[in-house]
């Protein structure tokens, strides 16, 4: 792992091919220290991750906000590139408020789109009542490890999920792909969801995930909000990974179960 102002960095076992490159964009109060163990457990499988701060996003000009978030993952993505230049696929991954930047820009025109997304956390409309720290917590994991980062990790902002996602983001997150100005065929979208997570809104995550084509929803049993670091995140990393290894195979299962008794 390598750290500098802007980013923070997690590389594959020495010696191996690079499989892919994914962009980790945190969500409403995290910082990039949140992911330090999401990151390292993809980077074992040989994938190089790049995580990002987490962006600005409070509404009063989302246009300009999602324009500089756009231009932050391009040149994050073109500092990660080799001596073989950027390892593909490249994947974001955007959690919280992160996700919702993320599958907004995959709408805008003249926007540079992965080969593939990761929603994880997404939130519906509305905030956590979160009165206290502890109770923030319970919104978002009930993992010790995790708790404890967050905690301990003096740059979390606390009293962040009080506030709620700029309805217009919202709008843009959960559009349609067909709508007017989508550019090419749907990037490979995974959905994740906990189903424990207050925040979430599954009945139109499940509409999304229908609507659109090439998109799966998984929902992970007792996930709360931060699905990605709760205590289910080594599952949850393992979906992750299927999905980067399915898409490097032309989104074909590399393993189909043939038969199975439980």
């Amino acid at each position: 792992m390598s750290e500098s102002s802007e980013y923070t960095d997690h590389f594959g076992p020495e010696g191996l091919r690079v499989r892919g490159t994914v962009l980790v964009v945190p969500g409403r109060g995290e910082t990039r220290a949140s992911y330090a163990r999401f990151g390292r457990r993809l980077a074992a499988d040989a994938y190089r991750v790049r995580v990002l701060d987490a962006p600005a996003l409070d509404g009063t000009d989302l246009p300009a906000a999602l324009s500089a978030l756009a231009v932050r993952l391009a040149d994050a993505l073109e500092g990660t590139a080799g001596d073989d230049g950027v390892a593909h696929p490249v994947v974001v991954v955007g959690a919280d408020s992160g996700a919702a930047a993320a599958a907004a820009l995959l709408g805008r025109a003249g926007t540079r789109r992965p080969e593939g997304v990761v929603l994880a956390g997404l939130p519906g409309r509305g905030s956590a009542s979160t009165g206290t720290w502890d109770e923030e917590l319970d919104v978002r994991t009930v993992c010790p490890a995790h708790r404890r980062v967050l905690t301990e990790d003096a740059t979390v902002r606390r009293g962040s999920l009080a506030e709620p996602v700029p309805a217009a983001l919202l709008d843009a997150a959960y559009a349609e792909e067909t709508g007017p100005g989508t550019p090419g065929p749907a990037v490979p979208a995974l959905l994740l969801v906990g189903d424990e997570d207050p925040l979430a809104d599954r009945a139109a995550l499940a509409r999304m995930a229908k609507s659109r084509s090439r998109t799966r929803l998984s929902v992970v049993r007792g996930g709360r909000h931060d699905v990605l670091n709760d205590l289910q995140h080594r599952a949850v990393a393992a979906e992750v990974v299927t999905f980067l290894e399915t898409l490097r195979n032309d989104l074909t299962p590399v393993i189909a179960v043939e038969s199975s008794a439980w």
